[in-house]
C-alpha cells in the first residue's frame, strides 16, 4: 500500500495529501480530516474518493471554495464530478474540479435567491456538442435529486460548456468565444436575408455546424483545396449568397485573427444557397 501523507486539513471531510504516485491529491470521505494534522499517515481506503490538482492555482482555488459548500453539497458536486468522468473517454482537464464547483456554487445560490440567468447561446450550445449536452442534463438531475434544487434549462448549456472545455482541454472563455462567434454569424445570415431561421430545424443545425467546423479548421491551419469551376459558377448565380459568406469570413478572420483560405467561401455559398432555397 503506498504511504500517504496529509499537508493540510481542509475540514472534517477533505484533506490534502501527499501520494506516491500523484503528488499531491485531494482525498474526500466522511470524518477523514477529523482529529488529523500535517505530517499524519493515512491509509488510501480512508478515502470514499480521490482526485489530483497537480496545478498549484487550481489547488489554492479549490481550497477557497471549500467553506463555501455544505457537506451535502460538497458531495453532490464530487458526484457530479465522478459522474462526468465516467462518460467520457480519456482524463478531464483537472481546471473542471474548479470551474464547474464554482459555477454550480453560484448558480445553486441565484436559483435559491430567485435570480435566473438567460443564456443567450443555449439553442447553439445544443447543437455544437449534443453528446456533452446530453451529460449535461444527467448532472442537473443530480443535483436535483442530491439537494432538491431544479436549475433551469439555460443552466444545462452553461454545463455543457463546462464538460466540452474540460474534455477537448480548451480554456472555457475561448469555448464561449467561439460560441458567440456562431450566434454572430447567424444573425447576420438572418438579417441578410430578411427572415429568423427555425432553430429547430435541420437546416440550422447544419449551417450552426458547419460554421463551427470552419472555425476549428482556420483554428488548426487545415488547407482546404478549392473547387475552381464551382466557384466561377457559384458567384455568376448565387452572387447574394456568394457575397455573404465572404462577409461572414471576414468576421472570422478579424475574430479570429488567423487567414480563412477562400475554398471557405464556396462550401459556405452552397450551404446559404441551400437555405435560402428553402425559406424561398
Amino acid at each position: 500500500m503506498p504511504e500517504i501523507i496529509i499537508n493540510k486539513v481542509l475540514n472534517n471531510n477533505v484533506v490534502i495529501a501527499s501520494h506516491p504516485d500523484h503528488g499531491e491529491v485531494v482525498m474526500i470521505g466522511k470524518g477523514i480530516g477529523f482529529n488529523r494534522k500535517k505530517n499524519d499517515k493515512i491509509e488510501l481506503k480512508s478515502a470514499e474518493k480521490m482526485f489530483v490538482l497537480r496545478n498549484e492555482k487550481e489547488q489554492e482555488n479549490y481550497k477557497k471554495l471549500l467553506p463555501e459548500m455544505n457537506e451535502n453539497l460538497q458531495a453532490a458536486i464530487i458526484e457530479v464530478l465522478e459522474l462526468i468522468s465516467s462518460k467520457v473517454r480519456g482524463n478531464l482537464n483537472e481546471h473542471i474540479h474548479v470551474g464547474l464547483t464554482d459555477h454550480l456554487l453560484f448558480a445553486l445560490t441565484r436559483v435559491k435567491n430567485g435570480m435566473e440567468i438567460k443564456n443567450p447561446f443555449l439553442i447553439e450550445t445544443i447543437t455544437l456538442y449534443p453528446f456533452e449536452f446530453e451529460i449535461a442534463k444527467e448532472v442537473i438531475d443530480l443535483i436535483e435529486e442530491k439537494t432538491g434544487i431544479g436549475l433551469p434549462e439555460g443552466e444545462i448549456g452553461f454545463i455543457t460548456l463546462h464538460i466540452h472545455s474540460a474534455i477537448t482541454n480548451k480554456n472555457l472563455s475561448e469555448v464561449n468565444q467561439y460560441s458567440q462567434l456562431v450566434s454572430h454569424l447567424i444573425s447576420i445570415v438572418e438579417e441578410q436575408f430578411g427572415f429568423l431561421i427555425n432553430k429547430e430545424s435541420v437546416d440550422y443545425m447544419r449551417l450552426v455546424r458547419h460554421l463551427r467546423f470552419t472555425i476549428d479548421r482556420v483554428l488548426a491551419g487545415e488547407i482546404v483545396e478549392e473547387p475552381e469551376k464551382i466557384t466561377l459558377l457559384l458567384k455568376e448565380e448565387y452572387p447574394l449568397c456568394y457575397n455573404l459568406s465572404w462577409k461572414l469570413i471576414k468576421i472570422m478572420q478579424k475574430q479570429l485573427k488567423k487567414p480563412v483560405f477562400d475554398a471557405e467561401a464556396v462550401y459556405l455559398t452552397m450551404h446559404l444557397q441551400r437555405l435560402q432555397k428553402k425559406i424561398k
